[in-house]
């Protein structure tokens, strides 16, 4: 069973970087779209970005616009989401996800990797 493996998640403090990475674990996957998702305590999963893996276009939710950037690698099958000038707020689980649709629900979901931002 195809699943997705995040890494790059840790502790930094407000201001910093982290770059998280995510790649198919298992098999492949036919994906068209992928996204990053987070869900801090004890609020609801928020979209983060999403990219279309063919044609690169990217889409960002106005939070983290201007600092946070999603691209992939296609030759080494990974998705990248590097984060810059971290903030407090932006502390939470991330979660990659994968879809064989332009659009709508995604199908594959990986097992999420902590992000927390404090001084």
């Amino acid at each position: 069973q195809v699943q997705l493996v995040e890494s790059g998640g840790g502790l930094v403090q407000p201001g910093g970087s982290l770059r998280l990475s995510c790649a198919p674990s298992g098999g492949s996957v036919s994906r068209l779209r992928m996204g990053w998702y987070r869900q801090a305590r004890a609020k609801e999963r928020e979209f983060v970005a999403s990219i279309i893996w063919s044609g690169g276009i990217t889409n960002y939710a106005n939070s983290v616009k201007a600092r946070f950037t999603i691209y992939r690698d296609i030759v080494a099958n990974t998705l990248y989401l590097q984060m810059n000038t971290l903030k407090p707020e932006d502390t939470a689980v991330y979660y990659c996800a994968a879809s064989t649709q332009l659009s709508g629900e995604y199908e594959y979901w990986g097992q999420g990797t902590q992000v927390t931002v404090s001084s």
